[in-house]
């Protein structure tokens, strides 16, 4: 392990000013005292309107009433009898029968298509999937139903209807397979509100579920995850990520993830596992400890630590794993709800109604060198303008150690009502160096 000035990532100037470089990418930051300023709230818009039905917004196609408007459930976690399981390859008369706590679809607009998996891989979907595809569209009405979106999708790519009629008529099996056995999934939640919502801007965020809701959610993304990376054998690595409200990239302002396989890494996970080749080290001696020698490390507990990001565009949550696995599906239950806590206590301190995105980073399934399994939250507060591409350098408007206070404040309230689940506020240091196991095995 190298010894390195922790100064050379993270220096505040006698007015206050925190510059920042992002250890792992080089990003320069510039925190301005004055800037921020914005704090937590999940108060009620001026402009919400009071909620008049019970429970489901009939305009959103991700509430379970609008069940056609979206693609065939691949699969649903419900409870039976206060034991939660997963149910496969769901027919249209089953759809009713219980109430999906969860459910996962096909993304109608993938971004690595099915198309492209075929054409540049022969890759086929499984028996096992042609057949619930084969047995969904011999019923009437999920022959309508998957006609329906078919055309959707298509006259939305910019095809006339006389096109897509054709296409259909045609067999459309380039189409239809994307919505059975593509390889871009969105994991849907079952509330559009909160709990006890009032307001229609009352929106049920990952903060909002309890601790052991979250903690189901995290489950079933992962076992969607298993499933894709053995219906395809191409797959190298699968992004994991959640845009909550418009300005965070999200069409539908419904909680949900999204999984995307990919045939290769990325850049971003390329260059994390270049890092842990020069230093295995790395991710404790330039994350956990260097958060720590700052004072920014603000929660912790058995199996995971969360501290604020240095050197990122926005303010940004990072929680890592202290496991020895390195992969989300490597977690026993234990280290996965101990992770599942921390990162849901993060996303009800930063509140609902802040557009935030959640991104998943982990050891590809091909690689031999481990990153730990690790979750950045990012607090949309700001728009970058032309001062940021003509310098290099990213105004964060809020400074690390106050979204740091806001944090710790919103994360007491919440710890005195019962609303998170085990964790220990920890308010900057912590007296454990080389808290992450990722590099034992």
């Amino acid at each position: 392990m190298l010894s390195r000035k922790y100064s050379a990532y993270y220096h505040t100037m006698p007015d206050g000013t925190v510059k920042q470089t992002n250890p792992f990418n080089g990003c320069e930051v510039w925190s301005i005292p004055g800037r921020g300023g914005k704090p937590v709230t999940n108060g009620i818009s001026s402009h919400a309107k009071k909620i008049t039905h019970a429970a489901h917004d009939p305009s959103c196609i991700f509430c379970q009433s609008q069940y056609t408007r979206i693609a065939p459930e691949k699969s649903r976690l419900v409870k039976v009898n206060n034991r939660h399981e997963i149910l496969y390859y769901l027919l249209p008369d089953q759809i009713e029968e219980q109430e999906a706590e969860f459910r996962r679809v096909g993304n109608m607009f993938e971004i690595v298509t099915t198309d492209y998996w075929k054409k540049n891989y022969r890759y086929s979907v499984m028996k096992s999937v042609e057949q619930w595809r084969d047995s969904y569209m011999k019923h009437p009405v999920g022959l309508q139903h998957v006609r329906s979106i078919a055309m959707y999708k298509m006259q939305q790519s910019g095809l006339t209807e006389e096109q897509a009629e054709n296409i259909l008529w045609n067999g459309g099996k380039q189409v239809l397979d994307g919505f059975f056995g593509g390889c871009h999934d969105l994991i849907i939640g079952r509330r559009h509100f909160a709990e006890e919502a009032e307001y229609d801007s009352q929106l049920c965020s990952s903060g909002e579920l309890s601790p052991e809701e979250h903690f189901n959610y995290f489950k079933f993304t992962i076992d969607a995850m298993r499933d894709m990376l053995e219906m395809n054998p191409y797959i190298r690595y699968i992004s994991v990520f959640q845009n909550w409200l418009k300005p965070a990239g999200a069409s539908v302002d419904h909680l949900h993830k999204q999984i995307c396989a990919l045939d290769e890494w990325g850049a971003t996970i390329t260059g994390k596992i270049e890092l842990v080749l020069n230093d295995p080290n790395i991710f404790n001696e330039l994350g956990a400890n260097l958060a720590s020698q700052h004072n920014l490390v603000f929660a912790q507990n058995d199996h995971a630590l969360a501290f604020i990001g240095i050197g990122h565009r926005f303010p940004t949550i990072e929680i890592h794993s202290k496991s020895a696995a390195s992969r989300p599906y490597q977690h026993t239950l234990d280290e996965l709800r101990g992770f599942s806590d921390l990162v849901h206590a993060c996303h009800a301190a930063m509140g609902a109604s802040r557009s935030c995105n959640e991104e998943w980073f982990y050891t590809p399934i091909d690689a031999v060198y481990k990153i730990p399994w690790h979750i950045e939250l990012k607090w949309r507060v700001n728009v970058q303008a032309g001062f940021e591409g003509g310098t290099g350098i990213y105004i964060n408007p809020v400074l690390p150690t106050d979204f740091r206070d806001t944090i710790v404040t919103r994360l007491h309230e919440l710890q005195t009502n019962g609303k998170v689940g085990n964790i220990t506020v920890v308010e900057g240091c912590t007296n454990d160096p080389n808290p992450l196991q990722y590099y034992l095995k």
